[in-house]
This record gives C-alpha cells, structure tokens and sequence, in this order.
C-alpha cells in the first residue's frame, strides 16, 4: 500500500498545493457563472423592452440565468465521459476556456437598446455556453481533489473545494459591491456592469494558467496502468448498475441547489425588490454570509469525516431549516438583525460542502466521473434552473415564499441523512479509492 493509499494519514504538502489550486481555480471560474446574478437588475433593464411590467422583466431575467443550469447536463456529460476515459486533468482544463470567452464576450455585448431581440438572444447563448462549462468544471474539481487525498481526508478535501467555489461567489460579492459603492447609479448602468464581466475574462486566464502546475489523479492513472477503464459508455453502466446512487445525489443536489440559488444568489436582489434596499447593503450583507458559508463548507466537510454522512446531514439540515426560517421572518419584522442572521443562514448553507462526500462515495472509480456528473448536472438543470422562476412567481402571493422552499427542502435532506445514517449502519461507505 504506498502512500496516497494509506487511508489514515494525514494531508501531506502535495496534497495542500492541490487542494489549494484546485480550489483557487474553481473560485475564478465560478466567479464567471455567477456574476450575471449579482447585475441581474440592470441586466434586465438594458437587455429587455423598457415598457413590460417589472415581474415579467425579472422573470425573462432569471430565465436567461436559468438557462446556464439548463446547460449544464449536456456540457457535464460529454466532458465526464472524456474525463472517465481519457483523464480527470485534461477535462479539468478545457471547462476554463469554455468559461472565460463567454464571459468576456458579455462584458463587450451590445444591449436592447441598439440590436433589439438579438441583444436577449446572445446573452441566452453565451449564458448557455457558460453552463456547459460550469457542467463539467463542479463534478469535476470534486472528483479530481477526491482521488488525490487519502479517503479518511475526502470530506474536508470536497469540502474545502466546495469552499473555494463559494469563494467565487464572495468574489462576485465584492466585485458587484465594489462597482455598486464606488460608482454612481448611471455609470453602472451605463458600462460598470460591463467592468464585472471583462475582469470575469482576465479570472478565466488566470485560472488556466493555475491548472497547469496540477497532476493526474493517481486513482485514474492506475486504472489507465492496469487498462481497467470503463469497457463501455461509463454512462450507460451507472444508468444501468448503480440507479439507487443517481437518485440519492440528485435529492442532495436539489438541497444544494435550494441553499445556494435561493440563500446566497437571489436573496440580494430579493432584499433590493421586496425591501427596497440599496444594492451596496445588500450585498455587503451577502458578502458577509458567503464567508460565513465558506467556513460552514470546511466545517461540515471535517464533521463528515469525523461522523459520517447520516448524523451529519440530519443536524445541518435542522440548522439550515431553523436559521432560514429566522433569517427570512426576522427581515420581515425589521432589517435591524439583517447582517447576524444572514451570516447564520449563510453558515448553515455550507451543508453543501458535505454533498460531494456522499457523490463520491457512491460511484466506483471507472464510472465515477460519470455517475457524478450526471446526477449533479441533470438534478441541478432542474431544481437550480426552475428555483428562481418558481420563487419569484410564488412571492408574487407571499413575500416569504424563499422560506417556505428552504425549509421544505431541508425536510428532504433531514428523511436523507435518516436513510445515509442507516445505510451507514448497515455497511461502511466506500473509500473513493477503492475499486
């Protein structure tokens, strides 16, 4: 048994730069998908008809950033099928390209104003190239730190990727906060929202340069060594063999995608439209709750290695109910506790970084790409690309309806972690380096 094996040692030095650029890349590159939520209001006052009713106008808005998730199956498995075939890395790679052009080609598109109905067309297609990007780039940053760490490391591992991915939203946070604070409401308007995009492109290059210093997973590069590679379309086997674990990671996927699409990415303009606060308070806030969300998925990631993934997602699945239901009731009465109670919903929304433990765990190696990817992707297709659309809708008729839907899902990921805890019970999980 060498070394990367060894199922109880601590992270060495490799570990720790590979953990490091990895997740410093991810953030960058999620900073480019996400960063349309943050402009969303202007988005949609420059790219659709001024004369529509301003729910409808939102409504077109977030189904242009819907879109993106819509995308992301296609993207996530052609590059997952790649990825289980030919190498973890090279896939790794390629999702940054597919990221930084459509990114920078957003800050330099001409609005409503000058090319009409092709304005909101082009944004639709360079927003659906994104999602394909970001498709393969998630499962696959999972997978690639979760073949490099020992498996008794892989929840911190997972969950300080997921931490850095999270980063990528703090980043667009401050970027957005920063434009917001440090220019005036035209100038935004007019080109400071463009600024965001085009630093967007500079991230992706930047993130490109940074996956070069990362190696092949030594778990694919045996199987490549023993040629025990996947002897048939790695996703037709997952489809057929392993249909219990696609169905269990895309229930925590739409607790993922519920904690992320409505806590951190539409609450900001949630607090702008039903609240009336500025677009600088709320995401100061926001920004704020993200860094309580980045710990939350380092601490839930070593709660998972020290636990399992039963108990752990019963009890963040209780905080995440109970601090959403005071955060989204707590407003309503008043914004003075606005700043405590956002960062305690925050923290409990970093129960998405002990997702990926149980993805990776519930796929063998030669599919596990595949298997992850397309769980993730076609679950977050659907509950993360309809969320914003059905809660704006609902809000329509009730202002707490983001309430409402977190605490429901965080239902789901309570009956979840009763059935991991038993299944934990039964039989210990997998190490992601097993066969």
């Amino acid at each position: 048994m060498t070394q990367q094996y060894d199922h109880a040692r601590p992270l060495n030095r490799q570990d720790y730069k590979t953990l490091g650029l990895a997740a410093l890349g991810g953030a960058l590159e999620f900073y480019d998908f996400i960063i349309f939520v943050f402009f969303a209001v202007v988005i949609g006052e420059l790219f659709f008809p001024a004369d529509i009713p301003e729910w409808l106008r939102q409504f077109q808005t977030f189904g242009i950033f819907a879109a993106g998730y819509l995308a992301r199956p296609l993207g996530g498995i052609i590059m997952a099928h790649f990825g289980d075939l030919i190498g973890r890395k090279r896939m790794f790679t390629l999702s940054i390209i597919m990221m930084a052009l459509p990114t920078l080609l957003i800050g330099l598109l001409p609005t409503y104003a000058v090319l009409g109905i092709a304005a909101p067309l082009l944004l639709l297609l360079l927003r659906i190239l994104q999602g394909a990007a970001i498709g393969g780039e998630v499962p696959g940053a999972w997978v690639f730190v979760a073949e490099h760490v020992p498996a008794r490391r892989v929840g911190v591992a997972c969950g300080t990727l997921t931490a850095g991915l999270t980063a990528g939203i703090l980043l667009g946070s401050l970027v957005a906060t920063a434009i917001n604070r440090g220019m005036s409401p035209s100038d935004v308007t007019d080109w400071g929202w463009r600024l965001a995009f085009v630093l967007g492109g500079v991230f992706g290059i930047v993130a490109m340069y940074l996956r070069r210093w990362l190696h092949e997973t030594p778990v694919f590069a045996e199987m490549q060594a023993n040629k025990a590679l996947a002897d048939e379309l790695p996703l037709k086997t997952v489809l057929r063999s392993h249909k219990s674990s696609v169905v269990v990671s895309m229930l925590l996927t739409w607790l993922l995608s519920a904690g992320i699409v409505v806590v951190i990415l539409m609450t900001p303009t949630y607090l702008q439209k039903v609240y009336g606060i500025t677009p600088a308070e709320a995401l100061t806030a926001n920004s704020l709750a993200i860094v309580a969300l980045t710990l939350g998925c380092i601490l839930y990631g070593r709660v998972i290695d020290l636990l399992g993934s039963g108990p752990t997602f019963m009890l963040g699945s209780l905080l995440l109910a109970g601090s959403s239901y005071a955060f989204y009731h707590g407003i309503a009465s008043g914004m003075a506790q606005l700043v405590p109670l956002y960062m305690l919903a925050g923290f409990a929304v970093g129960i998405v970084g002990a997702v990926p433990y149980v993805m990776v765990n519930a796929f063998p190696p030669v599919v596990r790409f595949s298997g992850l990817s397309f769980s993730y992707n076609v679950a977050y297709a659907i509950f993360g690309g309809l969320t914003p659309m059905l809660v704006t809708l609902w809000m329509a008729s009730d202002v707490l309806a983001p309430s409402h839907y977190v605490v429901s899902l965080s239902a789901l990921g309570f009956v979840i972690g009763c059935w991991l805890w038993q299944q934990q019970r039964n039989r210990p999980q997998q190490a992601p380096q097993a066969a």
